[in-house]
């Protein structure tokens, strides 16, 4: 506990220092915000949550990865990982410290969309429930994608691709059917079918996005052990 104390504290104050990274948490909700109030709701053939749900997938789903992927390299490159290791850190505990800071800030940002959405109260929690797992997702896989790259330049050359294909997959989903039913495998098509649909039921889709934690997190586990010592 001791241990992942210390790596939340470190990364809280790396964060405040990479305003790149900080920018992220921000611009998302921003965008929607100006978007429904300028384009959405004074329109009245467009939905008002249209924005607030775009944004928010595409943060989930998206920027995440490679803001995520970036961090966890960096330890690697600046050697930062090795003495960890060596000092008895387990992966667990590392991943805890580092991403839970990243969860913590995406979880505040996840209620902000909350806040700028035309939510009742059970769509709120639906949406936040959704939002957060697979905003745990996203930090996960970057987590791993950082841990099996060299540096932030390869870590960015390998997660912004990962992030386009599960990013992007929900859209083209909503204009194909068979490519909707592929797509069902991965969190951020769950996510897409929760913040569109809020009358479905929340068990298949939050079934899937654990699903992906668990194996991403096995990845991670993995490049952690295999990588870690040679940074």
């Amino acid at each position: 506990m001791r241990s992942t104390k210390a790596i939340f504290a470190k990364q809280a104050k790396d964060m405040s220092k990479n305003p790149m990274v900080l920018v992220m948490f921000v611009i998302f909700p921003a965008v929607a915000l100006v978007m429904t109030q300028i384009i959405a709701k004074p329109n009245d053939d467009i939905p008002n949550n249209m924005f607030v749900t775009m944004m928010s997938a595409i943060f989930a789903g998206m920027g995440l990865i490679t803001a995520t992927s970036a961090i966890f390299a960096e330890d690697i490159e600046r050697k930062s990982l090795r003495f960890l290791i060596i000092a008895g850190v387990k992966p667990q505990q590392y991943l805890a410290g580092t991403g839970g800071f990243l969860l913590l800030a995406g979880t505040a940002t996840s209620a902000v969309f909350a806040l700028i959405g035309d939510f009742d109260i059970k769509e709120a929690l639906k949406f936040l429930a959704v939002m957060i797992t697979g905003t745990a997702g996203s930090i996960i896989l970057g987590a791993a994608i950082g841990m099996l790259s060299k540096n932030q330049q390869a870590a960015t050359a390998f997660g912004l691709p990962v992030s386009v294909i599960v990013g992007f997959t929900p859209m083209v989903a909503a204009f194909d059917e068979k490519i909707a039913k592929a797509a069902g495998i991965f969190y951020t098509q769950q996510i897409n079918v929760v913040v569109n649909d809020f009358s479905v039921s929340l068990a298949k889709p939050m079934l899937v996005i654990t699903a992906n934690i668990v194996v991403f997190t096995g990845l991670f586990v993995f490049a952690y052990l295999k990588n870690g010592l040679k940074g």
